[in-house]
């Protein structure tokens, strides 16, 4: 399974509620967690945009970032807006 990076920061009511959802999947879907705040152009390529969902590292980019997350998917049906986005 692909590995799913969550740019996210602390505090972030949505960036919490996703990584909720995205730990919740079945099949359980690699996960990583970025803080945003931890690294200065993380900072400024993201700011206040989190959260944001990528997938990690293929041969041409290190992370391929999705489309935002509607708030209102979870289990089954964010597992097929991933399997949409291409990540298997």
């Amino acid at each position: 399974m692909q590995e799913l990076l969550l740019f996210t920061r602390q505090g972030c009511c949505l960036c919490e509620g996703l990584e909720e959802k995205l730990r919740t999947l079945e099949p359980p879907q690699p996960l990583q967690r970025i803080d945003v705040d931890t690294d200065a152009s993380l900072q400024g390529r993201y700011g206040l945009a989190v959260p944001v969902l990528a997938v990690a590292a293929s041969t041409d980019a290190p992370f391929r970032e999705l489309p935002r997350v509607s708030p209102r998917l979870a289990g089954a049906q964010l597992r097929a807006w991933l399997i949409k986005q291409g990540v298997r």
